[in-house]
């Protein structure tokens, strides 16, 4: 991996590499770990997660030196820089038509996708579920037995090269149209529900105890979560403005399957 990182990082600082028969090997080699699962974009280490710059820089690299070409699945057809993702029978993955993966994005064995979209350098662990119309977007993070629901965008963080990447921990539930993007992370076992909207700068406000406790980026693990708003002043006067509110926990007694709807039922909150 030193070497491989190496080549791509002396890429990165000069293009003209790009034309180099060992630089494209580098950077094909890398994509390929990537769809294997070998390497991440971003990695748990002790209790946080570590970005690798360095294999954000190879998946865009991978864009100049593909050529568009033109890919058909039966009467579909296609035209990309970057194959479709196959041979799901041998990886134990379930694919419901037109569930679609690019290469370069890595699903574990017991992934279920149903009409979905998983991105390039996305990585999707074991038993989790991607609902219709759900989009993984390109790098983002998704651990074991995750519920993604219908509709739901997960988005690609792919420049600058030092963001994070949205990251979403084990056991968490995302409700129907749930949007989270910009490097957002949702701790485990966390429950989003119903539409709620997560950016790098939408407040993330924990309601539950006497004082309301205000932080951004982060939905700590086990938070129930609901969509909110506040009022904000303009100088055309006062408007409502959209933020995120913890309003409880999910139930250590309730079983982890069925919590999953059940923490949303006992706030009354849609699934």
């Amino acid at each position: 991996m030193t070497e491989l990182q190496k080549i791509i990082e002396e890429a990165w600082d000069d293009r003209e590499l790009l034309q180099h028969a060992d630089t494209i090997e580098a950077i094909n080699t890398l994509i390929r770990y990537l769809d294997q699962g070998k390497v991440r974009v971003a990695e748990p280490v002790k209790d946080k997660w570590q970005v690798n710059e360095w294999v954000k820089k190879g998946v865009i690299l991978y864009f100049p030196v593909s050529e568009m070409r033109t890919i058909k699945v039966g009467p579909f057809e296609f035209h990309d820089k970057i194959p479709l993702k196959s041979g799901f029978d041998e990886l134990g993955v379930r694919v419901v038509p037109h569930g679609i993966a690019r290469y370069g994005s890595f699903i574990n064995k017991g992934v279920v996708m149903m009409p979905s979209y998983i991105n390039i350098g996305a990585y999707v662990d074991s038993g989790t579920m991607v609902d219709t119309w759900a989009t993984v977007g390109s790098c983002a993070q998704v651990g074991r037995n995750v519920h993604i629901s219908g509709g739901v965008g997960i988005g690609g963080v792919l420049e600058p090269v030092q963001a994070a990447p949205v990251i979403i921990e084990d056991g968490a539930f995302l409700g129907s149209r749930c949007i989270v993007v910009e490097g957002v992370r949702v701790g485990k076992e966390a429950v989003l529900g119903a539409n709620v909207t997560l950016t790098a700068s939408s407040k993330i406000i924990d309601v539950t105890g006497s004082k309301a406790v205000e932080t951004k980026g982060y939905v700590p693990e086990r938070s129930v979560v609901i969509p909110g708003s506040y009022t904000k002043s303009f100088e055309a006067g006062d408007y409502q403005v959209p933020c995120a509110l913890i309003i409880g926990t999910r139930k250590a007694s309730t079983d982890l399957k069925t919590s999953l709807n059940q923490a949303l039922r006992d706030h009354h909150v849609a699934v």
